[in-house]
Protein backbone atom coordinates (compact mmCIF):
# COMPACT_ATOMS: atom_id res chain seq x y z
CA UNK A 1 0.00 0.00 0.00
CA UNK A 2 1.55 3.05 -1.49
CA UNK A 3 1.39 5.77 1.91
CA UNK A 4 -0.11 9.21 0.78
CA UNK A 5 2.05 12.58 1.84
CA UNK A 6 0.48 15.95 3.38
CA UNK A 7 0.10 18.67 1.27
CA UNK A 8 2.79 20.22 3.14
CA UNK A 9 5.33 17.88 2.11
CA UNK A 10 4.17 18.04 -1.63
CA UNK A 11 4.79 21.69 -1.54
CA UNK A 12 7.93 21.21 0.33
CA UNK A 13 8.92 19.13 -2.37
CA UNK A 14 7.62 21.48 -4.85
CA UNK A 15 9.52 24.08 -3.30
CA UNK A 16 12.93 22.07 -2.87
CA UNK A 17 12.41 20.82 -6.66
CA UNK A 18 12.46 24.53 -7.55
CA UNK A 19 15.64 25.12 -5.92
CA UNK A 20 17.60 21.80 -7.47
CA UNK A 21 16.29 23.79 -10.55
CA UNK A 22 17.41 27.17 -10.34
CA UNK A 23 20.68 25.32 -8.63
CA UNK A 24 21.45 23.19 -11.80
CA UNK A 25 20.96 26.19 -13.73
CA UNK A 26 23.79 27.82 -11.81
CA UNK A 27 21.78 29.89 -8.79
CA UNK A 28 24.48 29.27 -5.63
CA UNK A 29 22.20 30.81 -2.79
CA UNK A 30 19.36 28.41 -4.34
CA UNK A 31 21.75 25.38 -3.45
CA UNK A 32 22.96 26.65 -0.34
CA UNK A 33 19.59 27.63 1.17
CA UNK A 34 18.64 23.92 -0.70
CA UNK A 35 20.97 22.07 1.48
CA UNK A 36 20.47 24.13 4.73
CA UNK A 37 16.53 23.10 4.49
CA UNK A 38 17.23 19.50 3.46
CA UNK A 39 19.84 18.63 6.43
CA UNK A 40 17.31 17.61 8.75
CA UNK A 41 15.32 14.89 6.88
CA UNK A 42 18.57 13.51 5.70
CA UNK A 43 20.02 13.49 9.50
CA UNK A 44 16.58 11.35 9.61
CA UNK A 45 16.94 9.46 7.45
CA UNK A 46 20.57 8.04 7.40
CA UNK A 47 19.91 7.38 11.57
CA UNK A 48 16.55 5.49 10.73
CA UNK A 49 19.17 3.57 8.48
CA UNK A 50 20.88 2.70 11.69
CA UNK A 51 23.95 5.31 11.51
CA UNK A 52 24.76 6.57 15.14
CA UNK A 53 26.30 9.09 17.07
CA UNK A 54 29.43 10.83 15.05
CA UNK A 55 29.31 8.69 12.11
CA UNK A 56 25.64 10.66 11.09
CA UNK A 57 27.58 13.99 10.66
CA UNK A 58 30.16 12.12 8.26
CA UNK A 59 27.56 10.56 6.45
CA UNK A 60 25.26 13.65 5.82
CA UNK A 61 28.46 15.34 4.76
CA UNK A 62 29.28 12.29 2.23
CA UNK A 63 25.32 12.72 1.23
CA UNK A 64 25.71 16.17 0.19
CA UNK A 65 28.92 15.70 -1.76
CA UNK A 66 26.74 13.34 -3.67
CA UNK A 67 23.86 14.83 -4.35
CA UNK A 68 26.76 17.94 -5.69
CA UNK A 69 28.00 15.26 -7.81
CA UNK A 70 24.62 14.24 -9.24
CA UNK A 71 23.00 17.50 -8.86
CA UNK A 72 22.78 17.58 -12.85
CA UNK A 73 21.15 13.60 -13.27
CA UNK A 74 18.32 14.85 -10.71
CA UNK A 75 14.73 15.45 -13.29
CA UNK A 76 13.10 18.23 -11.73
CA UNK A 77 9.77 17.04 -12.88
CA UNK A 78 10.49 13.98 -10.19
CA UNK A 79 10.22 14.08 -6.89
CA UNK A 80 13.24 15.47 -5.11
CA UNK A 81 12.51 14.10 -1.33
CA UNK A 82 12.59 10.79 -3.37
CA UNK A 83 15.58 11.44 -5.12
CA UNK A 84 17.76 12.54 -1.77
CA UNK A 85 16.42 9.83 0.24
CA UNK A 86 17.39 6.73 -1.39
CA UNK A 87 20.78 9.37 -2.23
CA UNK A 88 20.93 9.48 1.80
CA UNK A 89 19.94 5.66 2.18
CA UNK A 90 22.45 4.38 0.04
CA UNK A 91 25.53 6.58 1.70
CA UNK A 92 23.82 4.95 4.89
CA UNK A 93 24.32 1.90 3.97
CA UNK A 94 27.54 2.51 2.06
CA UNK A 95 28.81 3.67 5.95
CA UNK A 96 27.33 0.88 7.70
CA UNK A 97 28.79 -1.72 5.55
CA UNK A 98 32.54 0.28 5.70
CA UNK A 99 32.05 0.29 9.78
CA UNK A 100 31.08 -3.35 10.07
CA UNK A 101 34.50 -4.06 7.74
CA UNK A 102 36.45 -2.06 9.98
CA UNK A 103 35.10 -3.54 13.09
CA UNK A 104 35.51 -6.85 11.56
CA UNK A 105 39.50 -6.10 11.33
CA UNK A 106 39.70 -3.91 14.76
CA UNK A 107 39.74 -4.90 18.22
CA UNK A 108 39.50 -2.62 21.16
CA UNK A 109 41.71 -4.84 24.23
CA UNK A 110 42.66 -1.72 26.33
CA UNK A 111 44.37 -4.88 28.52
CA UNK A 112 46.15 -5.84 25.56
CA UNK A 113 47.44 -2.75 24.79
CA UNK A 114 48.98 -1.44 28.24
CA UNK A 115 50.97 -5.62 28.00
CA UNK A 116 51.54 -5.09 24.14
CA UNK A 117 55.38 -4.89 24.04
CA UNK A 118 56.63 -2.96 21.17
CA UNK A 119 57.60 -5.15 18.01
CA UNK A 120 61.33 -5.99 17.62
CA UNK A 121 63.41 -4.02 15.27
CA UNK A 122 63.73 -7.26 12.46
CA UNK A 123 59.96 -7.83 12.59
CA UNK A 124 59.51 -4.48 11.54
CA UNK A 125 61.97 -3.90 8.82
CA UNK A 126 59.80 -7.58 8.15
CA UNK A 127 56.57 -5.69 7.60
CA UNK A 128 58.25 -2.83 5.76
CA UNK A 129 59.87 -5.01 2.80
CA UNK A 130 56.00 -7.24 2.52
CA UNK A 131 54.55 -3.27 2.37
CA UNK A 132 56.81 -2.20 0.06
CA UNK A 133 56.64 -5.48 -2.04
CA UNK A 134 52.59 -5.05 -2.06
CA UNK A 135 53.08 -1.50 -3.09
CA UNK A 136 55.21 -2.39 -6.42
CA UNK A 137 53.24 -5.19 -7.00
CA UNK A 138 50.06 -2.70 -7.44
CA UNK A 139 52.19 -0.32 -9.40
CA UNK A 140 53.11 -3.34 -11.64
CA UNK A 141 49.19 -4.38 -12.27
CA UNK A 142 47.57 -3.14 -16.02
CA UNK A 143 45.85 0.67 -15.64
CA UNK A 144 42.60 -0.29 -15.14
CA UNK A 145 43.25 -2.94 -12.74
CA UNK A 146 45.47 -0.47 -10.37
CA UNK A 147 42.65 1.91 -10.55
CA UNK A 148 40.14 -0.26 -9.25
CA UNK A 149 42.74 -1.48 -6.33
CA UNK A 150 43.41 2.18 -5.29
CA UNK A 151 40.16 3.51 -5.37
CA UNK A 152 37.78 0.24 -3.55
CA UNK A 153 40.86 -1.40 -1.01
CA UNK A 154 43.22 1.49 -0.57
CA UNK A 155 40.73 4.73 -0.50
CA UNK A 156 38.12 2.55 0.40
CA UNK A 157 35.52 4.40 -1.58
CA UNK A 158 32.02 2.50 -2.72
CA UNK A 159 31.97 1.28 -5.77
CA UNK A 160 29.03 4.31 -6.66
CA UNK A 161 31.97 6.32 -5.52
CA UNK A 162 34.61 4.93 -7.17
CA UNK A 163 32.83 4.54 -10.52
CA UNK A 164 31.64 8.80 -10.21
CA UNK A 165 35.29 9.61 -9.52
CA UNK A 166 37.12 6.83 -12.34
CA UNK A 167 34.43 6.91 -15.12
CA UNK A 168 33.96 3.21 -15.02
CA UNK A 169 30.95 1.44 -14.56
CA UNK A 170 30.44 -0.65 -11.28
CA UNK A 171 30.91 -3.95 -13.20
CA UNK A 172 34.08 -3.06 -14.81
CA UNK A 173 34.99 -1.72 -11.50
CA UNK A 174 34.79 -5.41 -9.60
CA UNK A 175 36.25 -6.99 -12.74
CA UNK A 176 39.17 -5.32 -12.64
CA UNK A 177 39.09 -5.58 -9.09
CA UNK A 178 38.73 -9.21 -9.23
CA UNK A 179 41.40 -10.10 -11.47
CA UNK A 180 43.68 -7.74 -9.52
CA UNK A 181 43.25 -9.59 -6.16
CA UNK A 182 43.71 -12.54 -8.26
CA UNK A 183 47.34 -11.55 -9.32
CA UNK A 184 48.16 -10.36 -6.72
CA UNK A 185 48.02 -13.24 -4.88
CA UNK A 186 50.08 -15.93 -7.31
CA UNK A 187 52.53 -13.14 -7.18
CA UNK A 188 52.21 -13.22 -3.24
CA UNK A 189 52.31 -16.77 -3.72
CA UNK A 190 49.15 -17.47 -1.83
CA UNK A 191 45.78 -19.69 -3.42
CA UNK A 192 44.50 -18.01 -6.41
Amino acid sequence: MKSRSSPEAEQLDLQWSGLMSAAQAGDRASYERLLRECAPLVRRVVSRQGVRGDRVEDVVQDVFLTVHRARLTYDPTRSFTAWLCIIAQRRAIDALRSSGRQASREVFSPVHYENHTAAAPEHDAHIDAGSHKLRDLVEQLPPGQREAVETLALRQLSLDEASGVTGKTTGALKVNMHRALKTLRSRFGGPT
